[in-house]
């Protein structure tokens, strides 16, 4: 979901932990997990309790790697992969897409989804715009939220990027719309469509692939982990794509808003390149 924008800063140096990360989580009996309280992927819902698809998901994979504790830690987008290096959180599960850029910083698991981009735009769509090209073509206000890859995006169709509106979040980019104050708000399909759902002024436009260096791009999110937890990650691999296999991975994630077309074989490898 969420971009190079800010999730690049230097963290500075700190001293990381040697060792078997996993022997030490499974001895602690709890991991500490990074989100952004953000909907769908991880958040607080309305009896204060910790949820979100990558928060459900880890509880299950973790269980099973020995690990029956899981510590949710929120913290703001541009925030986790720092967070992650000085040893705030031991993993980051934040619908973070796996891009070439962090891959120079973290390892990620094999994403656990893939996802289109979409916009958040008024009732009836006045302006047209169903992709990066239409907002500039139409000289429309456009918002997103901070670290989002869709600012990237933007910026790459030729959107001058000290004109992009950085909010919060999209429940911001949604309030920003409906009241005037941007024409459009550039997200992930899943949360415009689900921020939208009870909006009587305020639409989601139909999930596109944005341009990048010419192609149609597919994102696709998964876990974040330290450069040296190469073993921590794989043991997370093998289970993730068991799950995949068996189908319990979109059992688990339905329920958030996914949708089987969200479902991917991509790789982490894939998309790192």
């Amino acid at each position: 979901m969420l971009g190079t924008a800010g999730a690049l800063g230097a963290a500075g140096c700190s001293r990381v932990p040697t060792g078997d990360t996993l022997a030490r989580l499974r001895s602690q009996g709890t991991v500490r997990l990074g989100i952004a309280g953000e909907v769908p992927y991880g958040y607080i819902d309305e009896d204060g309790e910790f949820t979100g698809e990558a928060v459900e998901l880890a509880k299950v994979i973790f269980k099973r790697l020995g690990v029956p504790g899981v510590q949710p830690v929120a913290t703001d987008f541009s925030s986790l992969i720092p967070g992650l290096k000085t040893q705030q959180f031991d993993v980051v599960s934040a619908g973070m897409y796996i891009n070439k850029e962090r891959c120079e910083q973290v390892i990620f698991s094999d994403p656990e989804y893939q996802m289109l981009d979409s916009f958040i735009v008024r009732k009836g769509n006045p302006l047209g715009l169903r992709g990066y090209a239409d907002v500039i073509r139409a000289k429309a206000k456009f918002g997103t939220g901070a670290g989002y890859a869709q600012s990237a995006y933007a910026v790459g169709a030729g959107y001058p990027e000290k004109d992009i509106v950085i909010l919060q979040d999209q429940v911001a980019g949604l309030n920003a719309v409906e009241s005037g104050r941007i024409d459009v708000f550039g997200g992930t399909a899943l949360t415009t469509r689900q921020v939208t759902r009870k909006s009587r002024r305020a639409e989601a436009t139909k999930a596109f692939a944005p341009v990048v260096d010419g192609e149609k791009h597919i994102d696709g999110g998964g876990f974040t982990f330290r450069p040296t937890d190469t073993g921590l990650r794989d043991a997370f691999n093998v289970e993730i794509h068991k799950m995949k296999d068996s189908g319990e991975l979109f059992r688990i994630l339905r329920p958030f808003g996914f949708t089987e077309a969200e479902m991917t074989d991509l790789t982490a490898e894939e998309l790192c390149s």
